[in-house]
Formats: structure tokens, sequence, C-alpha cells
């Protein structure tokens, strides 16, 4: 591998890693101002009226309250996260090292993992178990409470399915005829290169 090569790499593993510090801080940040605000669950702050609001809760469960007082459950969960948060990074420089807008989403996802997970280590309620603080109230919508690390995963999650669906040569259906060309070219050289490797 040459020094150029070698410098790219480093390159876009920091900046990988600044997307996910981001995350990480803008999760933290918010969580932090929104708690010191609204201390308690009885606290709400109208942004919309009647459409969106901030307000205090503790959720020791996950998405949709999935989990809320199982023990088992919840330590099942927090293992699935440290091997996601192991997973994304090697995932990002093997499977996805040549989609650049696949390795960012990843990032964000990553950061969003990472902020709830550093709740649930260090945030506790008054009955002592571990929580994660919402602080976004989306129920008009259907939604449960949620916050900065939720829409990080969510919109992420959706993010990169697009992408690998439609966004660039090696997505499924590649949607500009510059990447289906490329996505061509790149399978006829695959194909010689096995012919070759027959001979």
């Amino acid at each position: 591998m040459n020094e150029y090569k070698k410098y790219q790499i480093a390159k876009r593993a920091v900046a990988v890693a600044l997307v996910v510090l981001i995350a990480i801080f803008a999760d933290q940040l918010t969580k932090l101002i929104a708690f010191a605000y609204l201390p308690t669950p009885t606290d709400y702050v109208s942004l919309i009226p009647g459409w969106l609001g901030f307000s205090h809760v503790e959720n020791d469960a996950i998405a949709f309250g999935i989990g809320s007082g199982n023990r088992p459950f919840m330590i099942v969960v927090m293992i699935a996260t440290v091997l996601l948060g192991i997973g994304i990074p090697v995932a990002i420089f093997t499977l996805f090292k040549g989609n650049t807008p696949a390795q960012f989403v990843l990032a964000v996802i990553e950061g969003g993992a990472i902020g709830n997970f550093i709740d649930r280590l260090f945030v506790r309620n008054a009955e002592g178990v571990a929580v994660v603080r919402d602080f976004v109230d989306l129920s008009r919508f259907g939604f449960a409470h949620c916050n900065v690390a939720d829409f990080c995963i969510t919109l992420g999650a959706v993010a990169l399915l697009i992408i690998l669906l439609f966004i660039g040569p090696t997505a499924v259906f590649p949607l500009k005829k510059s990447w289906r060309e490329e996505a061509k070219r790149r399978e006829e050289a695959k194909s010689k290169e096995g012919k070759h490797a027959e001979k």
C-alpha cells in the first residue's frame, strides 16, 4: 500500500470518527440542557402547541416501551449494543470501504448508539434502574418520546437503506446512468478476472 493510499484511509478514519463524536456530543448536550430545564416528569414545554413539545422522560426500556421492567431482556439489549458498536466500525472499513455516503451514515448511527449506551451505563432513576433520557414528545404523531440519539439511529437507518438501494455504483438499483455504467464496467472487469483465474 503506497503512502498516498495510507493517507487517504487515515483521513477518512478521522472524518468518520469526528462524525461519531459530533453525534455523541449533540445527544449528550441536548439531554443535559433538556433535563436541566425540565427537572421533573411533570415539566413540559410546548414548542408547537398541540403538536410538538419537550418533557422529562426516564426510559428504562427500548423503543415503544419494549422491555420495561425486564432486566434479563435489557442485559441482552446492552450486549447487542456493544456488539453493534464493534460491528459498525468494522463494516465501515470493510463492507462499505468504497461507499463514502454509507460510511458517514453508519458513523451517525454509531454515534447515536453510543449516546444511548452512555445513558444506560451512567444514568439511574430514583429506583436505581438504568435509564435513557428522552425529552422530545412525539406522542401527537403516534410515536413515543425520544432523543437526538434515537433520531441518529432511526434516520440513519432509513438513509442507509436508501443509499444501499439507490445511491452509487454499488447500489442495488443505481439511479444515475453514470452509476449504472460504472457498475456494468466493474461487473465486466470482475468477469474477466474470473476467466483469467480459471486459465
